[in-house]
Protein backbone atom coordinates (compact mmCIF):
# COMPACT_ATOMS: atom_id res chain seq x y z
CA UNK A 1 0.00 0.00 0.00
CA UNK A 2 1.19 3.53 -0.75
CA UNK A 3 2.02 5.64 2.28
CA UNK A 4 1.48 9.39 2.51
CA UNK A 5 4.72 11.39 2.60
CA UNK A 6 5.06 14.68 4.48
CA UNK A 7 7.60 17.08 2.96
CA UNK A 8 6.61 20.03 5.18
CA UNK A 9 3.70 21.26 7.26
CA UNK A 10 2.21 22.50 3.97
CA UNK A 11 3.04 19.76 1.49
CA UNK A 12 1.99 16.10 1.48
CA UNK A 13 1.99 13.55 -1.32
CA UNK A 14 0.96 9.95 -1.95
CA UNK A 15 3.57 8.23 -4.15
CA UNK A 16 2.79 6.75 -7.54
CA UNK A 17 2.06 3.04 -7.93
CA UNK A 18 3.18 1.69 -11.28
CA UNK A 19 1.33 -1.65 -11.38
CA UNK A 20 -2.08 -0.03 -11.91
CA UNK A 21 -0.77 3.33 -13.18
CA UNK A 22 -1.68 5.33 -10.07
CA UNK A 23 -0.12 8.82 -10.29
CA UNK A 24 1.15 10.95 -7.45
CA UNK A 25 -1.59 12.72 -5.50
CA UNK A 26 -0.75 15.76 -3.40
CA UNK A 27 -2.22 18.09 -0.80
CA UNK A 28 -1.23 21.71 -0.17
CA UNK A 29 -2.42 22.77 3.27
CA UNK A 30 -3.01 26.48 3.77
CA UNK A 31 -4.18 28.30 6.87
CA UNK A 32 -7.72 28.53 5.49
CA UNK A 33 -8.10 25.85 2.83
CA UNK A 34 -6.38 22.79 1.38
CA UNK A 35 -5.80 22.22 -2.34
CA UNK A 36 -5.58 18.66 -3.64
CA UNK A 37 -3.71 17.90 -6.84
CA UNK A 38 -5.35 15.29 -9.08
CA UNK A 39 -8.16 12.90 -8.18
CA UNK A 40 -6.55 9.52 -8.73
CA UNK A 41 -7.40 6.63 -11.01
CA UNK A 42 -10.27 5.11 -9.01
CA UNK A 43 -12.52 5.63 -6.02
CA UNK A 44 -10.27 3.34 -3.98
CA UNK A 45 -7.21 5.41 -4.89
CA UNK A 46 -8.98 8.63 -3.90
CA UNK A 47 -10.31 7.04 -0.70
CA UNK A 48 -6.83 5.85 0.31
CA UNK A 49 -5.51 9.38 -0.12
CA UNK A 50 -8.34 10.95 1.87
CA UNK A 51 -7.96 8.42 4.69
CA UNK A 52 -4.24 9.04 5.01
CA UNK A 53 -4.73 12.81 4.93
CA UNK A 54 -7.27 12.43 7.74
CA UNK A 55 -4.54 10.97 9.96
CA UNK A 56 -2.97 14.45 9.78
CA UNK A 57 -6.38 16.08 10.34
CA UNK A 58 -6.39 17.35 6.74
CA UNK A 59 -9.39 17.44 4.43
CA UNK A 60 -9.43 18.88 0.94
CA UNK A 61 -11.49 21.92 -0.03
CA UNK A 62 -10.73 22.28 -3.72
CA UNK A 63 -8.96 20.09 -6.28
CA UNK A 64 -6.84 21.01 -9.32
CA UNK A 65 -6.41 18.67 -12.29
CA UNK A 66 -3.10 18.45 -14.13
CA UNK A 67 -4.86 17.05 -17.24
CA UNK A 68 -7.78 14.90 -18.39
CA UNK A 69 -6.36 11.36 -18.63
CA UNK A 70 -8.30 8.61 -16.84
CA UNK A 71 -5.74 7.97 -14.11
CA UNK A 72 -6.02 11.59 -12.94
CA UNK A 73 -9.82 11.98 -13.01
CA UNK A 74 -11.55 8.66 -12.21
CA UNK A 75 -11.45 9.47 -8.48
CA UNK A 76 -13.30 12.79 -8.81
CA UNK A 77 -16.63 11.51 -7.51
CA UNK A 78 -14.98 10.13 -4.37
CA UNK A 79 -13.07 13.37 -3.83
CA UNK A 80 -16.39 15.26 -3.81
CA UNK A 81 -15.18 18.86 -3.94
CA UNK A 82 -15.02 21.75 -6.45
CA UNK A 83 -12.54 21.03 -9.22
CA UNK A 84 -10.24 23.42 -11.09
CA UNK A 85 -9.53 22.67 -14.76
CA UNK A 86 -8.63 24.58 -17.88
CA UNK A 87 -11.20 24.70 -20.66
CA UNK A 88 -9.45 22.00 -22.70
CA UNK A 89 -9.50 19.61 -19.74
CA UNK A 90 -13.16 20.42 -19.14
CA UNK A 91 -14.04 19.54 -22.74
CA UNK A 92 -12.16 16.24 -22.53
CA UNK A 93 -13.86 15.31 -19.24
CA UNK A 94 -17.22 15.87 -20.93
CA UNK A 95 -16.16 13.35 -23.60
CA UNK A 96 -15.04 10.80 -20.99
CA UNK A 97 -18.45 11.02 -19.34
CA UNK A 98 -20.02 9.50 -22.45
CA UNK A 99 -17.90 6.33 -22.45
CA UNK A 100 -18.40 2.86 -21.05
CA UNK A 101 -15.45 1.21 -19.29
CA UNK A 102 -16.62 -2.39 -19.56
CA UNK A 103 -14.21 -4.85 -21.21
CA UNK A 104 -16.14 -5.04 -24.47
CA UNK A 105 -16.18 -1.27 -25.04
CA UNK A 106 -12.59 -0.86 -23.86
CA UNK A 107 -11.40 -3.58 -26.22
CA UNK A 108 -13.34 -2.04 -29.11
CA UNK A 109 -11.68 1.34 -28.50
CA UNK A 110 -8.25 -0.33 -28.40
CA UNK A 111 -9.02 -2.11 -31.68
CA UNK A 112 -10.08 1.20 -33.23
CA UNK A 113 -6.90 2.92 -32.03
CA UNK A 114 -8.81 5.30 -29.75
CA UNK A 115 -7.53 3.75 -26.52
CA UNK A 116 -4.12 2.19 -25.96
CA UNK A 117 -3.53 -1.33 -24.59
CA UNK A 118 -1.37 -0.03 -21.73
CA UNK A 119 -4.21 2.08 -20.34
CA UNK A 120 -6.92 -0.50 -21.01
CA UNK A 121 -4.97 -3.14 -19.10
CA UNK A 122 -4.34 -0.78 -16.18
CA UNK A 123 -8.03 0.19 -16.04
CA UNK A 124 -9.08 -3.47 -15.87
CA UNK A 125 -6.52 -4.20 -13.14
CA UNK A 126 -7.30 -1.12 -11.03
CA UNK A 127 -11.08 -1.21 -11.29
CA UNK A 128 -11.75 -4.96 -11.35
CA UNK A 129 -15.49 -5.43 -11.82
CA UNK A 130 -16.38 -1.95 -10.52
CA UNK A 131 -16.70 -0.22 -13.88
CA UNK A 132 -19.43 2.33 -13.23
CA UNK A 133 -17.35 5.50 -13.46
CA UNK A 134 -19.03 8.81 -12.72
CA UNK A 135 -16.88 11.86 -13.44
CA UNK A 136 -18.38 15.12 -12.14
CA UNK A 137 -17.92 18.32 -14.14
CA UNK A 138 -15.05 20.60 -13.12
CA UNK A 139 -16.64 23.84 -11.90
CA UNK A 140 -13.75 26.34 -11.79
CA UNK A 141 -12.65 26.81 -15.39
CA UNK A 142 -9.75 28.95 -16.61
CA UNK A 143 -8.00 29.55 -19.92
CA UNK A 144 -4.34 30.33 -19.28
CA UNK A 145 -3.57 30.83 -15.61
CA UNK A 146 -5.18 31.21 -12.20
CA UNK A 147 -4.03 31.64 -8.61
CA UNK A 148 -5.46 30.07 -5.48
CA UNK A 149 -4.79 31.72 -2.11
CA UNK A 150 -5.11 29.04 0.56
CA UNK A 151 -4.01 31.29 3.43
CA UNK A 152 -0.27 31.60 3.93
CA UNK A 153 0.42 29.68 0.74
CA UNK A 154 -0.31 30.55 -2.89
CA UNK A 155 -0.78 28.08 -5.74
CA UNK A 156 -0.50 29.01 -9.40
CA UNK A 157 -2.18 26.75 -11.96
CA UNK A 158 -0.93 27.46 -15.49
CA UNK A 159 -1.69 25.80 -18.80
CA UNK A 160 1.54 24.47 -20.32
CA UNK A 161 0.63 21.93 -23.01
CA UNK A 162 3.27 19.55 -24.32
CA UNK A 163 3.30 16.31 -26.27
CA UNK A 164 1.72 14.04 -23.67
CA UNK A 165 -1.58 15.92 -23.46
CA UNK A 166 -2.27 19.38 -24.94
CA UNK A 167 -4.30 20.44 -21.89
CA UNK A 168 -1.51 19.82 -19.34
CA UNK A 169 -1.13 22.27 -16.44
CA UNK A 170 1.75 23.18 -14.18
CA UNK A 171 0.92 23.76 -10.51
CA UNK A 172 3.42 25.90 -8.60
CA UNK A 173 3.49 26.27 -4.83
CA UNK A 174 5.33 29.53 -4.32
CA UNK A 175 6.15 29.33 -0.62
CA UNK A 176 7.36 25.72 -0.94
CA UNK A 177 9.19 26.29 -4.24
CA UNK A 178 7.49 23.11 -5.44
CA UNK A 179 6.37 22.53 -9.02
CA UNK A 180 3.91 19.82 -10.03
CA UNK A 181 4.37 18.83 -13.66
CA UNK A 182 1.70 16.16 -13.98
CA UNK A 183 2.52 14.06 -17.06
CA UNK A 184 3.56 16.97 -19.27
CA UNK A 185 7.16 15.78 -19.73
CA UNK A 186 6.15 12.29 -20.76
CA UNK A 187 5.73 11.22 -24.38
CA UNK A 188 2.60 11.31 -26.51
CA UNK A 189 1.24 7.80 -25.95
CA UNK A 190 -1.89 8.22 -28.06
CA UNK A 191 -0.02 7.83 -31.33
CA UNK A 192 1.18 5.03 -33.58
CA UNK A 193 4.65 5.57 -32.13
CA UNK A 194 5.19 7.13 -28.70
CA UNK A 195 7.02 10.37 -29.34
CA UNK A 196 8.26 13.85 -28.45
CA UNK A 197 8.37 16.82 -30.80
CA UNK A 198 11.24 19.29 -30.67
CA UNK A 199 9.16 22.46 -30.76
CA UNK A 200 6.67 21.45 -28.06
CA UNK A 201 9.37 20.17 -25.74
CA UNK A 202 11.47 23.32 -26.14
CA UNK A 203 8.53 25.61 -25.33
CA UNK A 204 7.50 23.45 -22.39
CA UNK A 205 10.96 23.39 -20.81
CA UNK A 206 11.24 27.15 -21.21
CA UNK A 207 7.98 27.61 -19.31
CA UNK A 208 8.97 25.14 -16.59
CA UNK A 209 12.34 26.78 -16.07
CA UNK A 210 10.71 30.18 -15.62
CA UNK A 211 9.55 29.00 -12.18
CA UNK A 212 11.81 29.28 -9.14
CA UNK A 213 11.44 25.68 -8.00
CA UNK A 214 13.56 23.49 -5.74
CA UNK A 215 11.49 20.30 -5.94
CA UNK A 216 9.75 18.86 -9.00
CA UNK A 217 6.93 16.32 -9.08
CA UNK A 218 6.40 14.17 -12.18
CA UNK A 219 3.23 12.18 -11.68
CA UNK A 220 4.57 8.70 -12.39
CA UNK A 221 8.08 9.05 -11.00
CA UNK A 222 8.63 7.15 -7.74
CA UNK A 223 9.72 10.28 -5.87
CA UNK A 224 10.03 14.03 -6.47
CA UNK A 225 13.19 15.32 -8.13
CA UNK A 226 15.60 17.76 -6.54
CA UNK A 227 16.66 20.84 -8.49
CA UNK A 228 19.88 19.11 -9.57
CA UNK A 229 18.08 15.91 -10.56
CA UNK A 230 15.58 17.85 -12.62
CA UNK A 231 18.37 19.85 -14.26
CA UNK A 232 20.01 16.61 -15.39
CA UNK A 233 16.71 15.33 -16.79
CA UNK A 234 16.11 18.63 -18.58
CA UNK A 235 19.62 18.51 -20.05
CA UNK A 236 18.93 15.05 -21.43
CA UNK A 237 15.71 16.27 -23.04
CA UNK A 238 17.31 19.42 -24.47
CA UNK A 239 20.34 17.58 -25.81
CA UNK A 240 18.19 14.89 -27.39
CA UNK A 241 16.05 17.54 -29.06
CA UNK A 242 19.08 19.51 -30.27
CA UNK A 243 20.83 16.46 -31.73
CA UNK A 244 17.66 15.11 -33.32
CA UNK A 245 17.34 18.38 -35.21
CA UNK A 246 21.06 18.53 -36.05
CA UNK A 247 21.19 14.96 -37.36
CA UNK A 248 17.70 15.03 -38.92
CA UNK A 249 16.44 12.08 -36.91
CA UNK A 250 19.44 9.80 -37.57
CA UNK A 251 19.42 7.78 -34.36
CA UNK A 252 22.90 6.33 -34.81
CA UNK A 253 24.46 9.78 -35.24
CA UNK A 254 22.50 11.15 -32.28
CA UNK A 255 23.65 8.32 -30.01
CA UNK A 256 27.28 8.70 -31.09
CA UNK A 257 27.43 12.46 -30.46
CA UNK A 258 25.48 12.32 -27.20
CA UNK A 259 27.76 9.62 -25.80
CA UNK A 260 30.78 11.74 -26.74
CA UNK A 261 29.25 14.89 -25.28
CA UNK A 262 28.22 13.21 -22.00
CA UNK A 263 31.53 11.27 -21.85
CA UNK A 264 29.84 8.03 -20.87
CA UNK A 265 27.93 5.08 -22.22
CA UNK A 266 24.28 5.90 -22.73
CA UNK A 267 21.71 4.29 -20.46
CA UNK A 268 18.43 2.59 -21.26
CA UNK A 269 16.62 5.80 -20.26
CA UNK A 270 18.81 7.82 -22.62
CA UNK A 271 17.98 5.52 -25.52
CA UNK A 272 14.28 5.72 -24.72
CA UNK A 273 14.29 9.54 -24.77
CA UNK A 274 16.26 9.63 -28.01
CA UNK A 275 13.85 7.13 -29.53
CA UNK A 276 10.87 9.31 -28.68
CA UNK A 277 12.42 12.34 -30.38
CA UNK A 278 13.35 10.27 -33.44
CA UNK A 279 9.77 8.96 -33.63
CA UNK A 280 8.44 12.51 -33.54
CA UNK A 281 10.90 13.99 -36.02
CA UNK A 282 9.44 15.25 -39.27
Amino acid sequence: MQTLQKLSDRLFYLPAYQKTDRPILAAIAGDNQTLLIDAGNSSSHAQLFKEQLASYHITGDVLALTHWHWDHVFGLREMDMPTIANSMTYDQVKELQKLSWEDKELDERVEAGIEIPFCADAIKLELGSQREIIIPDPVLIFEKRMQVNLGGVTCTVEHAGGDHSPDSNLIYIQEEKALFLGDCLYANMYAEKWHYTIEKMSKLLEKIESYDAEVFFLSHHPAPLTKDEFARFATLLKTSAELTKKHKGDQGAIVKEMSSRFRRELTEDDFEIIGYFVNGYA
